[in-house]
């Protein structure tokens, strides 16, 4: 699971700009020796001062700044057994709502979670449908009533508007443009001749 991602260089002595996604920024320490999102390389990290949005931190065996721009992007993990676990029935990692089915209340299939993604604007889960196309869903707890991490669903309450296909108008819009290029292209083939 990505726990932070090296954003930054301070200096000429290697110490990095380390922005941490845990809950508290600084238990991100805790967790050395962190790996590369391919479980290659591992970093051991020594937090140095909090600044506003990350810590300034030393990278062992990272002594200049040409090293620690090498780092630079870097997202850092560890596995998920290493994390502790939640302490709210309501409180999940993103980690393992992915795979999860997504059902109606009434039991009837609808798809499954593949990503979870904040725009600002709160989280939304999406969802891949079996007709190959994904839609967004508010994860909110009108929406999405229940999470059942250890049963591998989760319930939603979705109107029929929501998964429904692209609008019928707007595909016609799309064929009538697409035939328009055709005749376009036509034409201009029967010019050059």
């Amino acid at each position: 699971m990505c726990v932070g991602q090296i954003v930054g260089v301070h200096g000429v002595r290697g110490l990095v700009k380390l922005k941490s996604f845990t809950e508290d920024p600084a238990a991100i320490a805790g967790y050395n020796p962190l790996m590369d999102p391919t479980g290659t390389r591992s970093f051991t990290v020594e937090l140095q001062s909090a600044m506003k949005d990350y810590w300034l931190a030393r990278v062992q065996g990272v002594s200049d700044r040409t090293a620690a721009e090498a780092l630079r992007g870097v997202l850092l993990h560890v596995d998920r057994d290493r994390l502790p676990p939640t302490e709210d029935e309501e409180e999940f990692y993103h980690a393992d709502l992915i795979g999860l089915s997504v059902e109606r209340p009434d039991g009837s299939g609808i798809g499954t979670v593949i990503a979870l993604h904040n725009f600002g604007g709160g989280d939304m889960l999406e969802v891949n449908l079996p007709e190959r196309r994904t839609v967004m869903v508010p994860f909110t707890k009108a929406l999405v009533p229940v999470v059942d991490v250890a049963g591998g669903r989760i319930v939603a309450d979705l109107t029929d508007d929501l998964l429904a296909p692209p609008d019928a108008a707007e595909q016609a819009r799309e064929k009538a443009a697409e035939a328009a290029a055709e005749r376009a292209g036509s034409a201009a083939d029967g010019e050059a001749e």
